[in-house]
C-alpha cells in the first residue's frame, strides 16, 4: 500500500511539471504587443508615431471607411493605386494599421481594425504589390486621429494608415 502511494505521488508530481509549461508569448499586434508580424515597434510614443521610430509615416494618404464597415470604397481605391505604384518600385516593407472609432467594445474594434487593414492589403495585392512586402496591424480605437466625439471625429478615426519600414 505504501509503495502504491509513493508511485501515485511521483506520478502526480511529474504531471504537475507538464502543466507548468511556459505559455507562448504572442507579442504581435492584434494580440497584446507592439509588434507587426515580426517587425518590432520599440519606440512607440502614444499619439506621436504609433509605428515606432523604425517606420516612416505620412508618405500615403489614409484610407477611410464607413461606419462598421471594412469595405474599401471606389473613392478610396484611387489612394490605393498611388500606394501600389510606389510600393512596386521600392524594396521596402509596407505596414498597414487599421483603426476604428470609439463605439463598440475594445475586442470588437480590434477585430474590425484587423479587417480594415486586411481589406487594404488584399486590394494592394490585387493591384500587383507582393504580399510579402505588406504587414498589417490593428490598433482598434486606440490613438484616434481626432479625439472628439461626434460623427465628424468618428469618420476621421475609421481609417487605415500606412508606414514604410526604414
Amino acid at each position: 500500500m505504501k509503495k502504491l502511494l509513493t508511485v501515485a505521488a511521483a506520478l502526480a508530481l511529474v504531471l504537475s511539471f507538464d502543466s507548468c509549461k511556459k505559455k507562448e508569448n504572442n507579442q504581435f499586434a492584434g494580440v497584446d504587443g507592439d509588434y507587426v508580424t515580426g517587425t518590432p515597434l520599440p519606440d512607440r510614443i502614444e499619439g506621436s508615431n504609433f509605428f515606432g521610430s523604425n517606420v516612416q509615416r505620412g508618405q500615403f494618404a489614409p484610407v477611410y471607411f464607413g461606419y462598421d464597415s471594412f469595405s474599401v470604397s471606389d473613392s478610396e481605391l484611387i489612394k490605393l493605386e498611388k500606394v501600389a505604384t510606389a510600393m512596386k518600385s521600392i524594396n521596402k516593407t509596407l505596414i498597414i494599421a487599421g483603426f476604428t472609432d470609439e463605439r463598440g467594445t475594445e475586442e470588437y474594434n480590434r477585430g474590425l481594425g484587423e479587417k480594415r487593414a486586411g481589406a487594404v492589403r488584399d486590394a494592394l495585392i490585387s493591384m500587383g504589390v507582393s504580399g510579402s512586402k505588406i504587414q498589417t496591424v490593428s490598433f482598434g480605437e486606440e490613438m484616434p486621429a481626432d479625439p472628439g466625439s461626434g460623427e465628424s471625429a468618428w469618420a476621421l478615426n475609421r481609417r487605415a494608415e500606412f508606414g514604410v519600414v526604414k
